[in-house]
């Protein structure tokens, strides 16, 4: 049976979550009509999301050190009321660049409740609860992208933009009672040192790349400066806090000494292919859709609920199975799913039947979320309690990044199929080809996950030699 504070903590950040995951994706079926309300060009209006997605880069990094000061309740209760505030900003804002301001505010509280989400679950939890408690937190992550554009589009077509903020009002009050009263109360912060260069190094490093990454989409692709420059400067200084991490060895900002263990950067690897993979694929499946098919966006969104459906009902039996297999068996099983639900993509075209297409839909939903279950537990294998935060930033930086890299991507090889063959069709049977690359490169790293008997041995290693903390880790 599930330990009872284990999943009152898994309920109440689960109600708080659902908010920020959503609100990722709702806004983007918006972008037209609030380029048409508030007076604003398309390179305006496009940073009411690029402005929210750097939010979360900024202050992904330093969520470990935050915990370890004020506690994982206090600060989880705290991003929630400045994500709930940037909400209501968000709705009384009077012109786009107020709305971009206000969207730096949600994006800075919902950046710290992402990792912190899976670093209170996964502390709370152990052994066998970690899957079923994961497979019910990540349930809004696998269903955001596919049911905020579903959402966006009918209060859109019921009323203002500005309810698209405000319905994050009522989520957020109750996350916030229930967190207030099921969440255990914090012990006593620590006076932790901030790693002020390892600071100063990640976050512009995480801005930088998905800042670059984010304007790959526009024409000219990795050629334009506000790609290539972005890239750069970001690359250099992500490696530079790979070579002060190492240095400071378990008192930088966050610890690289978790990836030391095979499973937390098996996973992390696979977060990011994965970003990559299933990101990446929800660009393409509207377009595919809106631009070859001629539905509108609501109409499109709503051809996406099968894979919606398949992830939700797939999660609870990745669990299940988790406790009789592995992660390794879990994880390949789903990643074959995904790439059977994108092959027949790669050979549809303007006229394909629909309802095979929804068919194969359901099947990489089922994938989807079976692959993100035994990701998301495995990387934490064999961790003392202190690491998993780091393991936390580290896992979601690289699906972050992951994602982003994988928009882009398909983005530039979409475009360039489409002037290379002058067919769209034959553009997107090529994008889709190559997240099915995506799949099986993804496919063949899962084998470096480990088995069933690996993770019970690296369980107990744990707990006859536990791991020592430096003094002035910026741990929790």
């Amino acid at each position: 049976m599930t330990d009872r504070t284990a999943m009152r903590t898994a309920v109440a950040v689960l109600v708080g979550a659902v908010a920020v995951i959503l609100d990722s994706t709702i806004v983007s079926v918006a972008l037209h009509q609030l380029g048409t309300d508030l007076d604003a060009g398309v390179g305006t209006v496009q940073w009411v999301s690029t402005a929210y997605l750097l939010a979360l880069g900024v202050v992904i990094p330093v969520v470990g050190w935050l915990q370890s000061l004020i506690g994982a309740k206090r600060l989880w209760m705290a991003a929630l009321t400045v994500f709930l505030l940037g909400s209501v900003l968000c709705s009384f804002a009077g012109d786009v660049y107020s709305l971009i301001a206000f969207r730096v505010v949600q994006g800075i509280g919902g950046g710290v409740m992402m990792p912190l989400l899976t670093t209170m679950v996964m502390q709370a939890a152990q052994g066998p609860d970690r899957a079923r408690l994961m497979s019910t937190v990540a349930l809004p992550a696998a269903v955001g992208p596919i049911l905020g554009p579903v959402i966006g589009g009918l209060i859109l077509g019921a009323g203002d933009w500005r309810w698209l903020f405000l319905v994050n009002v009522p989520l957020c009050l109750a996350g916030l009672l229930l967190a207030w009263r099921m969440i255990p109360a914090d012990g006593p912060g620590r006076r932790v040192r901030l790693d002020v260069v390892g600071l100063v190094l990640l976050s512009p490093s995480l801005v930088a790349l998905l800042w670059g990454l984010s304007n790959v989409t526009r024409p000219g692709g990795f050629g334009r400066a506000d790609v290539f420059a972005p890239i750069a400067v970001g690359s250099v200084l992500l490696l530079a806090f790979v070579l002060w991490a190492l240095r400071r060895r378990g008192a930088a900002l966050v610890d690289l000494e978790v990836l030391r263990s095979r499973p937390t950067w098996a996973a992390s690897a696979l977060m990011f292919l994965s970003g990559a993979s299933l990101y990446g694929a929800m660009l393409l499946l509207p377009l595919y859709w809106q631009e070859l098919r001629g539905y509108e966006a609501l109409g499109a969104g709503l051809l996406l609920i099968p894979q919606g459906v398949g992830s939700l009902l797939s999660r609870p039996a990745a669990a299940r199975l988790l406790d009789r297999v592995s992660a390794r068996a879990v994880a390949i099983v789903g990643f074959v799913l995904v790439g059977a639900g994108t092959v027949p993509f790669a050979f549809a075209g303007a006229h394909t039947a629909t309802w095979p297409l929804l068919v194969t839909l359901f099947v990489r939903g089922l994938g989807m979320g079976m692959v993100m279950i035994p990701l998301m537990t495995a990387a934490f294998v064999g961790l003392e309690r202190e690491q998993v935060p780091h393991a936390s930033t580290v896992t979601r930086i690289a699906q972050q990044v992951g994602g982003s890299v994988g928009v882009a991507l398909l983005a530039v090889i979409l475009a360039t199929s489409a002037t290379r063959t002058g067919s769209l069709a034959s553009a997107f049977d090529v994008a889709f080809w190559w997240t099915v690359g995506f799949t099986a490169v993804a496919l063949v790293l899962s084998l470096l996950l480990p088995g069933r008997a690996d993770a019970g041995r690296a369980e107990a290693d744990r707990q006859a030699e536990p791991v020592a903390t430096p003094a002035g880790a910026a741990s929790s």
